[in-house]
């Protein structure tokens, strides 16, 4: 399996996607989903993993899905590549957060973690990865992680929410700092390479000339010119407005 292939699945593993071991199966297999939504990033993905990847390894599934709507679904082949994989990020069956595995992660692996579960907040210059899923002793390691290898200062942040009557607790890595969160795209930025997630790394500033900088800063480090970049700044602009009334961080807040 190709380093390509290998540092898009661990990123992912972080994010979207999967590895399991079906039964009667001796293999590992490797999935991810997303929404129809976000169709040109998931067949990015896909194509990046033709290698592990059979005739008919993706599909469709129907609105009432239990997930929030129409996804598209992919699934490889189950290989023994993947089962070395699965060995080394799962313990008895149950995805493990481990440093030992974490080191492996290459930009490219960031890249794919923040497309799949990372947004800008806080007015469009701070950064959240929705690590709802990890135990907090697990994000202590992400969050030591991402410090010692990288030099991205992350905060741990509680949050609470309601569901089905029950309030229940969830722990997120937060970037609190225009200036964190800008060491940490231009890490990833250079491996952004579908246009319709480019809402993803653009920090949005009031001030004119912060903002230009920003633009240029993102064309230099990716393949997209200014002017593609400035259209999808004001599309996320004009959308700001309407968001930040009913967003995530008006309804859920982070605990100091």
């Amino acid at each position: 399996m190709s380093k390509n292939c290998k540092d898009m699945i661990l990123g992912s593993l972080l994010g979207d996607g999967s590895l399991k071991i079906n039964d009667n199966y001796k293999n590992a297999r490797f999935s991810f989903r997303h929404s129809v939504k976000q169709k040109e990033y998931f067949f990015w993905k896909m194509n990046q993993l033709k290698e592990i990847s059979g005739e008919n390894c993706f599909w469709k599934s129907g609105v009432n899905d239990g997930f929030g709507g129409q996804k598209l679904r992919y699934q490889s082949l189950a290989i023994p590549e993947l089962t070395e994989l699965y060995d080394k990020t799962h313990k008895k069956g149950v995805f493990k957060i481990r440093r030992k595995w974490l080191n492996l992660l290459t930009p490219l692996s960031l890249a794919i973690w923040w497309l799949d579960d990372g947004s800008i907040i806080g007015n469009g210059r701070k950064g959240v990865f929705c690590t709802d899923g990890f135990f907090y002793e697990e994000q202590e390691i992400l969050s030591q992680y991402l410090k010692k290898v990288w030099d991205i200062n992350v905060h741990i942040g509680k949050i609470t929410r309601q569901w089905k009557g029950k309030v229940k607790t969830y722990y997120r890595l937060w970037i609190r700092s225009s200036e964190e969160l800008k060491k940490f795209l231009r890490i990833i930025l250079p491996q952004i390479k579908v246009v319709e997630m480019l809402p993803k790394v653009l920090i949005m500033y009031k001030d004119h000339d912060l903002q230009q900088r920003w633009i240029s800063e993102v064309s230099d480090l990716t393949d997209f010119s200014k002017a593609i970049i400035e259209k999808y700044i004001g599309q996320k602009k004009n959308r700001w407005k309407i968001y930040r009334k009913t967003s995530e961080n008006d309804i859920v807040r982070s605990s100091e």
